[in-house]
C-alpha cells in the first residue's frame, strides 16, 4: 500500500486501501501498523483533523479496530 507524508509530529504517513477497508500508519518512530475495517470516513476524519496525532490518540483508537504491526 502507498502511504503519503502527512504534516504531524506524531504520524510520519499514512495510507489507505478502499477495496479492503485497510488503513496503513507509519508514526515517527517509524513503526508501521495496518488497521483493519477502516471506514471511508474515519480516513478522511484523521486526514482532515488539525492535529492527527492528537485525533488518532483520542478518537481511532477508541474505535477498537484490529492491527498487526508491519515490519520497519
Amino acid at each position: 500500500m502507498r502511504r503519503e507524508a502527512v504534516d504531524s509530529s506524531s504520524l510520519r504517513s499514512v495510507g489507505y486501501r478502499e477495496d479492503s477497508a485497510e488503513l496503513e500508519v507509519e508514526f515517527a518512530s517509524g513503526a508501521c501498523y495496518r488497521y483493519a475495517g477502516v471506514p471511508p470516513e474515519v480516513h478522511r476524519a484523521l486526514l482532515a483533523a488539525p492535529s492527527k496525532g492528537t485525533w488518532f490518540n483520542r478518537e481511532f483508537k477508541a474505535f477498537g479496530f484490529a492491527y498487526e504491526r508491519l515490519a520497519d
